[in-house]
């Protein structure tokens, strides 16, 4: 069965996509070599409180998948609304995306960065395709939050929260 013609393109559904305010995380982790990865992503969310699941994707030809799909743990870093230079640092392609970056070891080796509005620790569970992604659910071993503000993605830029 083949599926039906679809009405827009890529463009489009990127676009329509961007409409959707979400949160910037870094997910780190350790090699079994013990070499760091990190990556921003924004394909971040819950998915049981019991027990604590989360749920993000990585695309197919991301150059860390091998090791994000082979680690015990990584963690999901929540930035903070003053870390956007930490955002694009690990959007990049830097050779040590680590260097001058406040870190410590978490579970497993995992970097959990400095000051960010909240981490997860999180035991690496289940990978399953999903396009041109796979998507990552895992369980949470430990988690903290600080009151500071998140960083957010809306339609192409960065936003910060805003009181009414």
């Amino acid at each position: 069965m083949t599926s039906p013609a679809l009405a827009f393109d890529s463009s489009t559904f990127r676009r329509t996509l961007g409409m959707f305010a979400t949160g910037i995380t870094v997910i780190t982790a350790q090699a079994k070599d013990g070499s760091l990865v990190g990556l921003t992503a924004n394909s971040f969310n819950s998915v049981s409180l019991t027990p604590p699941m989360i749920v993000w994707s990585l695309g197919n030809n991301s150059g860390v998948r091998e090791v994000l799909e082979h680690c015990e743990y990584y963690a999901v870093n929540v930035l903070a609304d003053d870390q956007e230079a930490l955002s694009n640092l690990f959007a990049s392609k830097a050779a040590d995306r680590f260097a001058g970056v406040d870190w410590e070891p978490g579970l497993g080796g995992a970097p959990v960065l400095a000051g960010c509005a909240a981490v997860f620790e999180v035991r690496n569970s289940l990978r399953y395709p999903g396009g041109d992604h796979v998507i990552f659910i895992g369980e949470v071993a430990r988690c903290d939050r600080s009151e500071r503000e998140p960083l957010l993605f809306f339609n192409g830029r960065y936003r910060k929260l805003a009181a009414l």
